[in-house]
């Protein structure tokens, strides 16, 4: 695993990226580069000159963009980079459209610092692995992370059902994860 990431950290409020920023310094077997921000303007400026980034930590409400708006235009800064949001906003039909929008993790800023700790420390890890993995993996991790079952994604892909489960096993193996339902939940 690549031990050095770098983080691009969205946020308005100065308490929220210094409390982030100390967290994901004290991350066990990993050594982030912090970029923080406090506005959209400030991010894309950060994703065209200090990128590219590892992961994007990035607040639903900014002086500048409101609600998903922050998040639709950075994709198209960065479009390679897994983005996570980072806010106090719980709302079922927001995190759906996040997710539906790329996002690849909702933080709560109103967990403990060790919780948060441990999802910041489990997605730098993940997506570390994800990119290990070869170009047929990725097809069928998205076909799993998209809901299919292992019949469909036989079908989408021309594979047998058999190789399709040996993908499976083979992806679960790598991301070191139990289940299709705990490799879900850590992407979404």
């Amino acid at each position: 695993m690549d031990t050095n990431k770098k983080v691009l950290l969205v946020d308005d409020h100065d308490l929220v990226r210094f409390g982030t920023s100390l967290l994901l310094e004290s991350l066990d077997e990993v050594r982030c580069a912090i970029t923080p921000c406090r506005s959209l303007d400030e991010a894309r400026t950060a994703c065209r000159e200090s990128g590219p980034f590892d992961l994007v930590l990035l607040d639903l409400n900014l002086p500048d963009a409101k609600g998903l708006q922050g998040l639709r235009t950075l994709r198209e800064e960065c479009p390679d980079v897994p983005f996570a949001m980072l806010t106090g906003t719980q709302d079922e039909f927001v995190i759906r459209q996040a997710q539906a929008m790329g996002a690849v993790g909702y933080l709560l800023k109103s967990w403990t610092p060790e919780r948060l700790k441990q999802a910041l420390q489990s997605l730098l890890r993940h997506y570390d692995r994800v990119a290990e993995l070869g170009p047929r993996h990725l097809q069928i991790l998205e076909l799993i992370l998209e809901g299919c079952s292992n019949q469909e994604i036989s079908k989408a892909t021309e594979l047998s059902l058999g190789t399709v489960k040996n993908y499976v096993s083979a992806i679960l193996l790598a991301l070191d994860v139990e289940s299709r339902s705990h490799l879900i939940s850590l992407f979404h």
